[in-house]
Parts: structure tokens; C-alpha cells; sequence
């Protein structure tokens, strides 16, 4: 599926001319699909560039599987979880930032290179609240937030202590769908736009992701139906628009509208925190 005609390569170029000046680089996943919300191509972009990984909108995702993704992550980069709104593990990350600060100057030192301040860059694909995660770092709304993917614009340097200069522009790093379970993964956490796809076709993914993963409950209690595991997805939608309303003339279930109050539910939290990806493996690649 290309959910981003045209965008990657100029967001590629732009990236790359960013990071010209970068010395570390915060890439921002959702925790609630650490592997979908990466892509792969990061490690040709950023080359050589000190990295760490910020698990980001860990109230929405499941606790015990986010624990699980940080300890493979761990094992080869950094990684912190944050909930970016409520400022949770902002001061943990500029712990670290400073940590890396004193190494990497350790080196230029050695190189006869002065010392400075260390240049980061916060970089993710859309809709993963790198927008929210620097105006936390910077404890002031200095980067312009909002919930539809690529909102932010302008470009500037933001001093955060004394040894620690944050580019107030997120790097877009659009994201590559492997496959389609991947890319409605990454339309049912709005990393892209519901319009790009069939919302009815994303409502049954989400039903049947959630079935397989043994949530359908959420969807019983939360929507307050009669159901059991055995209904297929097309009769819960049903049930979920008549019980909320979305009818038509004669009677009929709305369920364009019932799809997308089912995947604004998922994606506000209203269903309680749901892992959408749990880690099979601790053969993952970031």
C-alpha cells in the first residue's frame, strides 16, 4: 500500500540536510506499535549519528508489552518511555542527553576538536508526538502541535541547558508499510490519515486485531453490546452503530460513522490502553 506517494523522498532530502549539524538523534516510536512505527531506512540516513530511542504515548499502550520492547531495544541503543502531555520520562531523556553530551565531547576532545554543546534533533514518522516531545523538553510550547501528520513548520535552534541545543523542527520520517496488517496498524494510531484508506476496512482490521489479541472485551464493555468472540467483525460494527446512534433512513447502521467513532475511540484511549504489538521475538532490528 503507499500511503505517501511522493512525500519520502523529500522528506528524505530534507532530513538529511538537517542533520548536517546533528550529533544525536531522539527517534520517537509509538508504544503501542514500536515495529510498525520504525523505519527501517533510519540507519542509512543517520549514518553514524549517536542515537536514542523514545517509546512515546506509553498511557496508551499496554505497560507489560512496552516493558518488553524497551528491553530489546535496550540491548543495543538507548531507550526511555515517555508520556510527552503529562511531561513522564522527559527528565530522564535530558539525563541521558547530557550523558551523551559529555561523551561524545570526551572524543572531539581527544580529536584536538573544542568542546560544545551537544546539537539533537528529535525525528520520528508522523503522529507520534514529536511535536508534543520537544515543547516537554523545552518546558514551553515553542513547536506548533497538532494530531494530523506533518503539522509543524519552521526552523530553530532551542538552547535547553547550558550543554544541550534542541533543532525545534521534528524530522518526518514517513513511514514504509511493509505489509497490509503494517499499514492499518499505522492508520488506526493516525500515523496516517484515516482519508487515505476505507474507514469501514480499517474498523474490521481493528476488531479483528483486537479479537486475536484477546481485547474483543474492551469493545463489549466499552460500547456496552451483547457479543462474544464467535460474532465476525462485520455484525459487531452493527451492533456498535446501533447502539450509538448511527443510523440512517429506514433504519439502516451507518457504518462509515461507526467506523470512525469505533477507530477515534481506539486512538483517544476510550477503549483503555491497548499494544496493538507484542514482541514474538527478540530478534527486532531499530
Amino acid at each position: 500500500m503507499d500511503i505517501y506517494p511522493g512525500h519520502m523522498a523529500k522528506a528524505k532530502r530534507v532530513l538529511k540536510e538537517s542533520l548536517k549539524n546533528i550529533d544525536l538523534v531522539v527517534e520517537v516510536l509509538d508504544a503501542r506499535i514500536p515495529d510498525s512505527s520504525h523505519n527501517e531506512e533510519i540507519k542509512d540516513i543517520i549514518k553514524n549519528k549517536e542515537r536514542i530511542i523514545v517509546l512515546n504515548k506509553i498511557d496508551l499502550a499496554e505497560e507489560k508489552y512496552t516493558n518488553s520492547w524497551r528491553n530489546i531495544i535496550k540491548k543495543k541503543l538507548s531507550c526511555i518511555k515517555i508520556n510527552s502531555p503529562q511531561k513522564k520520562g522527559i527528565e530522564d531523556l535530558i539525563d541521558l542527553m547530557e550523558q551523551m553530551q559529555t561523551t561524545i565531547n570526551e572524543i572531539r576532545v581527544e580529536k584536538g576538536i573544542k568542546k560544545r554543546p551537544i546539537r539533537v534533533i528529535v525525528i520520528g514518522i508522523p503522529n507520534v508526538g514529536k511535536s508534543a516531545l520537544i515543547n516537554g523538553i523545552v518546558k514551553r510550547s515553542s513547536a506548533k502541535t497538532g494530531n494530523k501528520p506533518g503539522v509543524t513548520r519552521g526552523k530553530q535552534w532551542i538552547r535547553v541547558k547550558e550543554n544541550i541545543d534542541l533543532l525545534d523542527m521534528p524530522g518526518i520520517l514517513y513511514p514504509k508499510a511493509k505489509d497490509e496488517e503494517t499499514a492499518y496498524k499505522l492508520v488506526l494510531t493516525g500515523a496516517v490519515e484515516l482519508k487515505k484508506v476505507d474507514a469501514e476496512t480499517a474498523a474490521y482490521k481493528l476488531l479483528k486485531l483486537l479479537k486475536k489479541l484477546n481485547r474483543l472485551k474492551r469493545i463489549i464493555d466499552h460500547y456496552n453490546i451483547n457479543t462474544d468472540s464467535k460474532v465476525h467483525p462485520y455484525d459487531i460494527l452493527a451492533k456498535i452503530g446501533r447502539k450509538r446512534g448511527c443510523l440512517m433512513s429506514g433504519g439502516k447502521i451507518d457504518r462509515n460513522r461507526t467506523a470512525q467513532i469505533l477507530i477515534n475511540d481506539f486512538q483517544k484511549g476510550f477503549l483503555g490502553r491497548i499494544s496493538l504489538e507484542r514482541p514474538e521475538s527478540d530478534n527486532y532490528e531499530f
